[in-house]
């Protein structure tokens, strides 16, 4: 099939934009190749530090012929999506033992859950979790004792973060490995009816607790199409996930195969053998443009906007928010999964799931086929799925069509002909909104603005009664530089509402909204944020604020704008407690969203 002459286009400017930056990086990796790990070089008594405490593989690692495997986990068990990590490292060692190699835990990296933190505190530092995970990851790999590595992760921060550490340890292959979704519990649908019941006091918190443990109610991943699931897809799309990996449940035999599948394939691909596959390979210009088109043919995370470009960067490859846009326009939405349907993760995979969806984009020309990936050369290695025989673990092909069209669609009968994200510019500056979950008849907002420095403030005057008509909240002053990005996403109840009594409703903000952006329009990550003089910051109450997803828009409909002093507010409060005041340099170092509001360079 021949490639789609928008993803041909895109693909090559992408290329061109990052010449700069990708051969140096790429003339790095060599280097590193060629020097390979120091633990042959190791004085006697750092050898002896690095194997203390391996028992019966000192022998083999002294030695230093065997392949050693480097694990760096995210596991805790406060985080749902985490725990079944604890098993992982020793189903690793043995799994490297039979292979012939050794493995050995590098290190761990912290793990926060957004979900636990929405609306506190806490919030403030979860973008910035990202770039620290990033930080610890490439600690634990500096002692450069490892042939290969696997990285055990899953939720919202912790993939991207594990990407741009193991880019700078590019020159060795990485399998990362999913801990898989928990079974289904009580609706998505049902559990955001009742925060709405909620936030309109018309039920309890003892009610609103039960639904809300009903749904989150064993370990796994969350079982919504967020950030983390997302991650998990971008995973395969781009070829660092084994084939069918992702959404298979915890603490099973296929999830025990698969995980030791991972540290054989991970030490079978290094630079001891003849299949040497590093990550700098892997992660080329197309791969991230296939994980753009996975992004939009499923609807999935707004917060991957800022990830995916953080983590080409890492790489040397510079994408920019209109690649993204570009290659919306020409990308079939083939997944209803929640917030932009009923379904979950696991009923989106019963039905074909993602082997089922990358093999119709490929169809379309709507994917580079040829990519490297840990599963050999080509992406038609991801319509495979796996199976236990008899005989062990094997790939077996797909289902070759959708078993619930409610859920998943051919590439030929979409649920739309574009995809789920649409980039908007205007007067008031360059924003993203997710568009998949929101209902045509919302695509286009104009209405006055009420203007707030933080969410207290809206749900305060949420509270007060204040909202009687059609309106645009914006939300200023929670950009990168500010206090972090939050989300806001403990706005959607009470914002679905308003648009449940037939106001016309949108936000605008310099922050972010959940992975699990919902039904309301929002205009997010809004660059330059507010702190930096950003347009937003000069908004006033009443100015009337046109948010157009159909046109690609977001205008402040007032003359005198460009004229107006920008709004200033003391943000001390945001600087101190539950860490923040440990991330002052973060906040004066990270750059703009639209370059991956990361501090790795701007």
């Amino acid at each position: 099939m021949t490639l789609h002459p928008t993803l041909a286009r895109v693909t090559a400017r992408i290329i061109e934009r990052s010449e700069a930056t990708r051969r140096p990086y790429l003339d790095r990796m060599d280097a590193a190749r060629i020097k390979g790990p120091a633990r042959g070089h190791l004085s006697c008594s750092g050898q002896a530090h690095a194997y203390a405490a391996s028992g019966n593989d000192k022998d083999k690692l002294a030695i230093g012929t065997a392949g050693n495997l480097g694990i760096i986990t995210a596991y805790n068990d406060m985080l749902s999506a985490h725990q079944p990590f604890e098993r992982f490292p020793d189903l690793l060692r043995e799994a490297a033992r039979a292979a012939g190699g050794t493995a050995q835990v590098a290190g761990g990296v912290p793990a926060m859950c957004d979900g636990v933190t929405q609306g506190e505190a806490g919030m403030e530092l979860s973008l910035f979790s990202r770039d620290v995970i990033a930080l610890a990851a490439s600690v634990a790999l500096s002692h450069n004792t490892f042939d290969a590595a696997v990285f055990l992760g899953v939720c919202d921060k912790i993939v991207p973060g594990l990407v741009i550490a193991a880019q700078a340890f590019g020159h060795l292959p990485a399998v990362f490995l999913p801990a898989g979704p928990m079974e289904s519990g009580l609706s998505n649908d049902e559990k955001a009816k009742m925060r709405q019941q909620f936030a309109a006091g018309e039920v309890g918190r003892e009610a609103l607790m039960a639904a809300e443990m009903a749904a989150y109610h064993g370990p796994g991943t969350c079982t919504f199409y967020g950030t983390a699931n997302t991650n998990q897809m971008l995973m395969e799309f781009m070829g660092l996930h084994l084939p069918g990996a992702s959404f298979v449940p915890p603490n099973g035999a296929m999830r025990d195969a698969l995980t030791q599948e991972g540290a054989k394939r991970a030490l079978s691909l290094s630079a001891l053998g003849d299949s040497y596959t590093p990550v700098s390979v892997i992660l080329d210009e197309r791969a991230f443009v296939n994980g753009i088109i996975g992004l939009n043919a499923t609807g999935g995370s707004t917060n991957l906007l800022i990830h995916l470009v953080a983590m080409a960067r890492a790489g040397g490859i510079i994408l920019d928010w209109q690649d993204f846009s570009e290659l919306s326009d020409v990308t079939p939405l083939l997944a209803r999964v929640y917030p932009n349907g009923l379904a979950d993760v696991n009923h989106f995979h019963a039905a074909g799931g993602l082997g089922y969806m990358i093999g119709e984009l490929l169809g379309a020309g709507l994917l580079h086929p040829d990519t490297m990936t840990v599963a050999g050369e080509g992406l038609e290695n991801y319509t495979t799925e796996p199976k236990l025989k008899a005989e062990g673990l094997v790939w077996e092909k797909g289902a070759g069509t959708s078993l619930n069209e409610k859920i998943l669609r051919p590439a030929r009968d979409p649920f739309q002909s574009t995809g789920g994200l649409k980039r908007m510019t205007g007067s008031m500056g360059t924003a993203v909104m997710k568009v998949s979950a929101v209902a045509p008849e919302h695509h286009m907002i104009e209405a006055p603005a009420r203007v707030f420095a933080d969410q207290d403030a809206v749900k305060s005057a949420f509270k007060a009664g204040e909202f009687t008509g059609d309106v645009v909240v914006v939300v200023r002053f929670q950009g990168p530089k500010a206090n972090g990005m939050p989300e806001l996403h403990s706005l959607t109840p009470l914002l679905s509402i308003l648009q449940g009594r037939g106001h016309k409703v949108a936000l605008v903000t310099d922050g972010r909204m959940s992975g699990a952006s919902g039904k309301v329009p929002a205009a997010i990550h809004v660059s330059p944020e507010a702190v930096d003089g950003g347009p937003i910051a000069r908004v006033r109450d009443g100015d009337f604020v046109r948010v157009d997803a159909v046109a690609g828009t977001l205008d402040v409909l007032a003359g005198d704008l460009d004229t107006r002093p920008n709004a200033t507010v003391d943000l001390s409060s945001a600087q101190a407690g539950t860490g923040r005041e440990l991330f002052a340099a973060f906040r004066n170092t990270v750059g703009a969203a639209t370059s991956g509001a990361t501090i790795f360079g701007d």
